[in-house]
């Protein structure tokens, strides 16, 4: 596949489905405040959030229109999730606005040394479901992407399941991440959908929860046996794993200096959706995805520091990206 207009069947390229957040976060702080504690922050910052804006946000970046298919509520956020996006070359056409919930937000908070706190609320992100994608879909895009994937109270995944079948026999890559907002029985949901996913890209944290199993090798193993086509686990600061028909592999990070881990994930799935746009093989795929995973983390928000592309191909070649393939 080929990013650049010319090649593409279609006029979108990319698009993707699920959750719009506007993030309120926290620059690193000494440590959690205690009931009626005080504690100071450097900045406070109003951010776009939500794993599709996110990818859509870092595509744009990346020099890829993308289209975000979403709701978000008819509030001051819910116009600052559109404009946001709508400024960074995003297209908002498909985005919706419920007008009985709010836009759905999140609290994030940082601590010097230490995973990210959520608090999170659902929101008008309770008005996406399946049916939302049909119109979409007819349209052929070269990938159709859905994040957040149970944050999502009202996307089936059995209807979610129809719809990848779809968009697969038009031709169309399938690329599927969850978040996990606590205990469920979350692969009954899956079962449906991973058949027709061509990538399932969740975190281990989120694996464990699904599956009770630690390891992200076999946590990998398991979503392939399961029908994804290729897996990818990622692993923050350890890197990823990878498992499909072809490989199978532990990759580690590339070196930036951390500062906020909030969408790195995301970045991630765009990086790899890019290589996909651009015919990359898996091991290019994966290169391009931690090189923008790991520009989203050296600074605090979701896609400040994202690279160009330009800017990724350049660090991709000043640096070595740790590769160890595993035996099938």
């Amino acid at each position: 596949m080929s990013s650049s207009s010319s090649a593409s069947s279609s006029d979108i390229p990319v698009v993707c489905v699920g959750v719009l957040v506007a993030d309120h976060l926290s620059t690193p702080i000494d440590h959690l405040p205690a009931a009626g504690e005080l504690v100071m922050a450097s900045d406070l910052v109003l951010n776009i959030g939500g794993n599709a804006s996110n990818a859509g946000m870092a595509l744009s970046k990346l020099g890829i229109r993308a289209t975000v298919c979403g709701k978000v509520g008819n509030d001051v956020f819910g116009k600052f999730v559109a404009e946001t996006l709508s400024r960074a070359g995003v297209d908002v056409s498909r985005l919706g606005t419920d007008p009985n919930r709010a836009t759905s937000q999140s609290l994030i908070v940082n601590v010097r040394g230490e995973d990210r706190r959520f608090i999170h609320s659902f929101g008008s992100n309770q008005g996406v479901v399946a049916a939302d994608l049909d119109p979409l879909i007819a349209l052929r895009p070269k990938v159709l992407y859905v994040g957040g994937l149970f944050i999502l109270p009202n996307l089936n995944t059995t209807e979610l399941a129809e719809r990848f079948k779809t968009a697969r026999a038009n031709g169309t890559t399938t690329l599927l991440d969850v978040a996990i907002p606590g205990p469920a029985d979350y692969i009954r949901q899956l079962e449906p959908v991973l058949p027709y996913t061509d990538v399932f890209l969740p975190n281990t944290d989120e694996a464990a929860v699904m599956l009770g199993e630690n390891d992200p090798m076999r946590q990998a193993e398991t979503f392939y046996k399961m029908g994804a086509k290729r897996v990818v686990i990622t692993c923050g600061s350890k890197g990823s794993v990878v498992v499909s028909d072809t490989l199978r592999a532990r990759l580690g990070t590339y070196p930036v200096e951390f500062v906020d881990g909030t969408g790195g994930g995301d970045a991630f799935d765009a990086g790899y959706i890019a290589g996909l746009l651009d015919g990359l093989d898996e091991i290019a795929c994966l290169k391009l995805a931690s090189a923008i995973g790991a520009s989203c983390v050296r600074a605090v928000g979701t896609t400040a520091g994202i690279f160009t592309r330009a800017e990724a191909d350049a660090f991709i070649a000043a640096h070595e990206l740790k590769i160890e393939r595993v035996g099938n």
